[in-house]
């Protein structure tokens, strides 16, 4: 059975003295097993940087526990938690060469200049960057910035490494492979870490395990194919890949009907008024009087797909679809048919 690498046991976090100051995180519990990656995912303001702090010993709950590999650090400060943070500003010395920085947090713990050059070197062979250990941080690419500060981390052996929305700076390609070599180096090393996102799609790509905040609550805790293939909410739905929400129907049978289209759930629902969750790009474009009948008022080509905008009786909807060799004019009818993947039904509030 793995060990408990970060655990939350009913934390909350309110903002200044007043009682009734509203919470930023109300009363949440889960656990991180030792050696995974869990993204805390969600929009502006829904808690997720304050409980990541919280976990970094930066902010200190209200009330609740916060336990580090089995031990209460709920009141102790950061330096005796054993974790590392890295943030998005990277936050490197200028005057400083890339060596320095790497080793400067082990020097001030105490450690001999020698050994802790030593191991900044190899902290930095981890991350690909040999023969860089004499260069200032204003002589290295962004990229490159990024891995002195993930060396910089990963040379304390901390027991939780902790992101903060490490990529928002970065372009897109640099973004993907940063993001391929922060989730090789966890494996690698089987670190226990905690990240923080908006980006649904840089979530489902580094995560064993995903949490969704919202207003300051987990919406939903699960891997990301649970996450984006049975989302328990609307809210959830919404958020992971754009889907969009359909009010539809249940029949006693427990089928689901949208407009003309059946839909089969994979989880049994109640009858009623539910709510269903399509992907753009679960729908399939066909010829008209097959499904559900559409007519194509916007379309954009983005070289690997085409995205289009279709007029129905269920009103817009939007459709990624990767069939770029079939060039569809404005003002074509189709018919629009479902997919298995990338539907979901939610039940309605």
């Amino acid at each position: 059975m793995n060990s408990i690498g970060i655990e939350f046991r009913n934390v909350t976090k309110r903002y200044g003295a007043d009682a009734s100051a509203p919470l930023a995180v109300k009363g949440i519990s889960f656990q991180v097993e030792s050696g995974t990656l869990v993204t805390i995912l969600g929009p502006s303001g829904c808690g997720k940087t304050t409980t990541l702090r919280m976990i970094a010993g930066l902010e200190s709950p209200t009330s609740g526990q916060i336990l580090i590999e089995g031990r209460d650090v709920t009141t102790l400060g950061p330096s005796d938690r054993n974790v590392s943070m890295m943030f998005q500003s990277y936050a490197l010395f200028p005057h400083m060469d890339v060596l320095e920085n790497v080793s400067y947090g082990l020097r001030m713990s105490g450690e001999a200049k020698d050994v802790a050059r030593g191991r900044a070197a190899d902290a930095l062979r981890n991350v690909g960057l040999v023969d860089f250990e004499r260069r200032l941080p204003s002589e290295l690419s962004g990229g490159q910035q990024q891995r002195v500060a993930l060396a910089r981390a990963l040379v304390l052996e901390p027991a939780v490494l902790l992101f903060d929305e490490p990529l928002s700076n970065l372009d897109a390609r640099l973004r993907r492979e940063m993001r391929e070599e922060i989730r090789s180096l966890q494996q690698r090393l089987q670190l226990t870490v905690a990240y923080v996102t908006h980006d649904q799609s840089e979530a489902l790509a580094v995560s064993d395990r995903i949490i969704v905040m919202d207003h300051g609550v987990i919406a939903q805790a699960g891997t990301p194919q649970q996450l984006y293939e049975s989302p328990a909410t609307e809210f959830v739905a919404g958020f992971m890949g754009e889907a969009m929400l359909f009010p539809a129907k249940a029949d006693e049978s427990g089928t689901v009907l949208l407009g003309p289209l059946r839909i089969e759930p994979r989880q049994p629902v109640a009858p009623g008024a539910v709510k269903v969750a399509v992907r753009p790009e679960a729908w399939h474009v066909g010829p008209p009087g097959h499904g559900l009948n559409g007519r194509l008022a916007k379309l954009a080509y983005l070289g690997s797909n085409y995205e289009y905008t279709f007029e129905t009786e269920l009103g817009p909807i939007f459709v990624v679809s990767p069939d770029v060799g079939t060039v569809l004019s404005l003002g074509s009818d189709v018919g629009l048919q479902l997919g298995g993947h990338g539907v979901s039904v939610v039940q309605a509030p």
